[in-house]
């Protein structure tokens, strides 16, 4: 069951959300700003309302690889919803395979984003208290700096500062190691733009 969910989410994250939106309104997000077929970009073209679809369906996509893992795994949670025992594997698995899709997408030529909903989608399942601390921790720091974008920085990297109150460190290093995925597509575009 495992290997279904890595396939399933996989084949998830790999909807071009970003793409999709972006053509009906008659550009292509890889094409335009900087390239990146994400939340933001198209942000910067469509304005919030425009892109977000975009929001939400790269967060769902996360989610949806979550839950897949979840029930792979059997749906083990602990305390407040927290994934657990046989679900552990499965459900990161799943969300790994979703981020990656969406960052190596098989429907749109290997051309993706850089996963951050994707991610804060899947850790929604994964570790839901640690996942509503976020929000508020985002809310608090985007009216204080008056910057959505940089209460969204701060929502993300505190997510396993914030599971670590809920959950084994061995799960934080988990959540680590997905973060790495962002990190490196991160890197693969810095390195694309000092090429072009």
């Amino acid at each position: 069951m495992s290997l279904i969910s890595v396939i399933g989410g996989y084949l998830l994250g790999s909807i071009p959300v970003a793409v999709l939106v972006a053509r009906a309104h008659g550009f292509d997000p890889r094409d335009v700003g900087d390239r990146n077929p994400g939340f933001w970009n198209v942000r910067e073209r469509l304005g919030a309302g425009g892109a977000a679809p975009v929001f939400a369906g790269d967060m769902l996509k996360g989610v949806l690889a979550g839950l897949l893992g979840l029930a792979g795994g059997g749906w083990h949670t602990t305390g407040p919803w927290v994934v657990a025992g046989p679900s552990v594997l499965p459900a990161y698995a799943a969300v790994a395979a979703a981020m990656a899709g969406h960052a190596w997408p098989v429907f749109a030529r290997f051309r993706g984003g850089r996963s951050i909903l994707t991610f804060a989608g899947g850790m929604a399942v994964i570790c839901p208290p640690a996942f509503a601390l976020a929000l508020v921790l985002l809310a608090a720091v985007a009216m204080l700096t008056r910057s959505f974008s940089i209460g969204a920085r701060a929502g993300v990297f505190a997510l396993p500062v914030l599971q670590f109150a809920f959950a084994p460190v061995g799960h934080v290093a988990a959540t680590g190691a997905l973060m790495c995925l962002i990190g490196l597509r991160f890197g693969q575009a810095a390195l694309a733009a000092r090429r072009s």
